[in-house]
């Protein structure tokens, strides 16, 4: 873990914004400002997945050299706040999290909520929905967004079978291809809206993608398999060939309104 004294919300990576695709990671870091300290947390409990996803942040930079298109990485741990979450959801600052009690977010005045709602959470959704809008203007088209994150091998005592997920809610433009390619690999077990159900109101595709008629899916990596450098760039040389792919099929750039499993949407977020 890193910190400074002028901390940045979000890190950009350059690529062909020509492509129309943007890669986002929410969870690749598990940074936290200065001023905050550990939270009140051992060194330990920010080595776990209740910090960051473990490895994301090296499948997500690879990947994006590989395609040569640009990616928005969150650089704040979702301890201090969740940026895949509504602002409305109360898991959006967890004060118990997989079995950790995080002493530095209780109690939770309404000015600290909104101090890390405006000085994190908001500054980087404000990098994702730019950085959309430049790819959709460099592209001519609806722009592909394809967000990495990673699970744990086994929750609260039980394994995952799965190796990788593919999360989505109604729109399965790619998400139904992607399944379809990663299964074709007999050693792989594919989930499809596993380990978690992509339809989550608020979240960063509800946000950016759903809401907005954009082509997405979210990935999810078993934690295991990224976990070392090795098998992280692994997994970005098994995804970059798939996604391009599907970023190259004549039907994704489209705007198409699907609609959500959560209920009734409200419009393009402003």
């Amino acid at each position: 873990m890193t910190r400074s004294t002028v901390f940045a919300p979000f890190d950009l990576v350059e690529g062909d914004r020509k492509r129309g695709m943007v890669l986002v990671a929410d969870h690749a870091r598990r940074d936290l400002p200065e001023e905050y300290g550990s939270l009140g947390l051992p060194a330990a409990q920010l080595e776990r997945h209740i910090a960051y996803d473990i490895g994301v942040e090296t499948v997500t930079r690879e990947l994006a050299a590989a395609l040569d298109v640009p990616a928005v990485i969150a650089n704040f741990s979702r301890l201090l706040i969740d940026p895949n979450r509504g602002e409305d959801d109360p898991t959006l600052i967890r004060q118990l999290y997989d079995g950790t009690v995080v002493p530095g977010n209780y109690p939770m005045a309404p000015e600290e909520r909104e101090r890390r709602l405006d000085g994190f959470y908001r500054p980087y959704h404000d990098a994702v929905g730019a950085m959309i809008a430049s790819v959709a203007q460099a592209s001519g088209k609806a722009p592909f967004i394809f967000s990495v994150h990673s699970f744990t091998p086994a929750m609260q005592g039980i394994a995952r079978p799965w190796h990788v997920g593919i999360l989505w809610d109604l729109d399965d433009r790619v998400a139904r291809p992607l399944i379809d390619m990663l299964a074709q690999d007999r050693n792989l077990v594919v989930g499809d809206n596993e380990p978690y159900d992509g339809a989550l109101r608020g979240d960063t595709m509800f946000k950016h993608a759903i809401v907005n008629g954009f082509p997405h899916a979210l990935i999810e990596i078993r934690q295991d398999l990224i976990a070392d450098q090795k098998g992280a760039i692994a997994w970005a040389e098994r995804l970059a060939p798939i996604v391009d792919a599907i970023d190259r099929r004549p039907d994704i750039h489209q705007v198409k309104m699907f609609g959500s499993r959560t209920g009734p949407l409200r419009g393009p977020r402003k």
